[in-house]
């Protein structure tokens, strides 16, 4: 009963040329080293991509995702990573990797995205997310560039996590509370991915930029990495405290997940 109407997708924000001081209040070593960057302007997607959205984009190119691929292919190792509940569990991985996990079939065949047009897609490759930023005239922003229009949109500057967390320790985004992986509150209102604009838009009008899903940037990390950024509905404050502007996590290029979607940007109109 939350998100944003479908009127207001597809939706750009202008993001204005400014300084920004990046890896500001590191606390995982990969964050270091802080310095001031000075980003030029750009126009930022208010929302991640969502289900609705990508559909459109396959109907008219017939695009086949890289997990779609792995599980046609079959094999070991085929399929795309899916969070299975472990609530009750501390000794099996709540992570499986399912042949005919697809953006689709979210959880694996006899799945789909009923009722989850407003969802994020997720299962979404690197090389995926590129196909589609191309069809719609855009690309995927860099980690800078990700960071800066995050840091601008907290509700206190002073205080790293406050995208995901208000004064009174309330959420104010899709994350996990409680004792990861085996106890989640859902205090936000959600186990899963939320509709995209649940939780109000940030100080420069934009959505889920915490939580939600993690989302690709198009700057390497490593050897066949790309950095990912932002967080997801599984970060716990015991386990990935991933849910501020400085966080960064390195992740295969052609690995998919449940918990991995995007957004992506335009350059500004001279």
């Amino acid at each position: 009963t939350c998100g944003l109407a479908p009127e207001a997708l597809d939706q750009f924000i202008p993001i204005e040329a400014g300084a920004f001081v990046k890896g500001k209040d590191p606390v995982y070593p990969e964050e270091a080293p802080t310095f001031k960057l000075h980003i030029d302007a750009f126009e930022l997607l208010s929302h991640e991509v969502t289900n609705a959205e990508f559909a459109r984009f396959v109907e008219v190119t017939g695009y086949v995702t890289d997990a779609e691929r792995s599980a046609e292919a079959g094999g070991v190792g085929a399929g795309s990573a899916v969070f299975q509940s472990a609530e009750g569990s501390l000794g099996n991985s709540p992570w499986k990797l399912v042949s005919g996990a697809t953006w689709k079939s979210p959880e694996g065949p006899g799945s789909d995205i009923e009722g989850r047009a407003l969802h994020p897609v997720v299962h979404i490759s690197l090389a995926d997310a590129r196909a589609y930023a191309e069809w719609a005239g855009g690309r995927l922003p860099s980690e800078a560039e990700w960071e800066y229009a995050a840091s601008r949109g907290l509700p206190d500057l002073t205080r790293a996590n406050s995208g995901a967390y208000d004064d009174n320790g309330k959420p104010v985004a899709n994350t996990w509370q409680g004792i990861f992986p085996v106890a989640n509150t859902a205090a936000d209102g959600f186990t899963g991915t939320s509709p995209v604009g649940c939780f109000g838009a940030d100080k420069t009008g934009v959505y889920d930029m915490i939580g939600n899903v993690w989302e690709w940037t198009d700057t390497p990390y490593g050897s066949d990495t790309n950095t990912i950024k932002g967080g997801s509905y599984l970060c716990a404050d015991n386990f990935c405290q991933r849910y501020r502007p400085a966080a960064r996590q390195p992740e295969e290029i052609d690995f998919s997940s449940n918990h991995i979607g995007f957004r992506i940007v335009r350059d500004a109109a001279p």
